[in-house]
């Protein structure tokens, strides 16, 4: 029987400069990234690619693999990995990042330059080939088992950072800080579980919608420097390559140079905040066709247009995120 091919949107030809945009752990949809592996052959071979060596993390971690568990039947929700052993939704958001990086280069080719933001810089450097995946898998696990020594939560709040120290200020938080800026409407604050209640109850008090991250812990807070030594005692052990395109970290606020210590600077991103605007724009000096998150979700992506809003800015795809996205 003859059937007709599955009409889908016409890739653009003349896009060939791009700029992958890598998320940290606030945005990460299983569903996302088994639609997309279910929908298109080569989203299909580099997620199994890719988690055929985060797999062997896994193993050698004490951790069953994911790979399997992620393309069988019965794919695990959002829920149960949060339920599972400590480093398996971290692997599992490395791979499905670098995944999407790799099936976004097979089918566009490699971008100009990438971006990193938080826990998505381990998936940055090993897209530019700094890290290795089995190094790359090894730090986000490492990384893992720090963050569940780390106390406090993360909330983010729907306005200006400005306003958010206003906020901070006003609900006495002494404790909290502003641990991402993502633009001018979406920033997250860090801090011990009673100061986010008191931020979150004065931002219902002004209208400022606030939202409590599902990640069971803190993260970019000066009082994580223990924490962050010890990550970066780990990432000692990794060995790192030259960049094979320029790698942009929103922890350092800058394109990281052939002379940085990349084990310390990755650490940063436990003790210091994150600022999104500023390495987006950087990174648009590239000009790029286009600008691509490398990850399930779309708010990096969101954010990206809101902050290189202009009648010259180029489009900024999310491709999980959109099933009719043509790769």
């Amino acid at each position: 029987m003859h059937t007709s091919p599955t009409h889908r949107p016409t890739r653009p030809s003349d896009r060939r400069r791009s700029v992958h945009l890598f998320p940290g752990q606030g945005d990460f949809s299983v569903s996302s990234l088994v639609r997309g592996a279910r929908a298109d052959d080569g989203v299909l071979s580099a997620v199994r690619q890719v988690f055929r060596e985060v797999d062997d993390i896994a193993v050698e971690r004490g951790l069953p693999p994911l790979g399997p568990w992620l393309l069988g039947p019965s794919p695990p929700s959002g829920r149960d990995l949060a339920q599972a052993a400590t480093g398996v939704p971290q692997l599992a958001l490395f791979g499905a990042s670098v995944a999407v990086h790799q099936a976004l280069c097979a089918a566009r080719g490699a971008p100009s330059a990438v971006v990193g933001v938080s826990f998505g810089e381990i998936a940055a450097l090993t897209a530019a080939g700094v890290l290795t995946v089995h190094d790359g898998a090894r730090a986000a696990h490492d990384l893992a088992l720090v963050l569940a020594s780390c106390p406090g939560g993360l909330t983010l709040l729907s306005c200006s950072e400005e306003s958010v120290r206003r906020l901070l200020e006003r609900a006495g938080a002494v404790d909290a800080v502003v641990a991402v800026v993502n633009d001018d409407r979406s920033v997250v604050v860090a801090g011990p579980v009673p100061d986010l209640v008191r931020v979150e109850k004065t931002a219902a008090d002004a209208d400022v919608a606030a939202a409590r991250l599902r990640l069971p812990f803190s993260s970019h807070h000066p009082s994580l420097a223990s924490q962050s030594e010890v990550f970066a005692a780990s990432l000692r052990a990794r060995t790192w390559s030259t960049a094979r395109f320029p790698v942009y970290s929103a922890v350092a606020g800058r394109r990281y140079r052939p002379d940085d210590d990349l084990a310390r600077r990755l650490a940063d991103c436990l003790v210091r905040s994150a600022h999104v605007p500023a390495v987006l724009h950087q990174a648009a000096r590239h000009r790029p066709d286009v600008l691509f998150e490398a990850g399930t979700g779309h708010a990096l992506a969101t954010s990206a247009r809101r902050v290189l809003s202009t009648d010259s800015a180029p489009p900024v795809h999310a491709p999980l995120a959109e099933p009719d996205f043509p790769w």
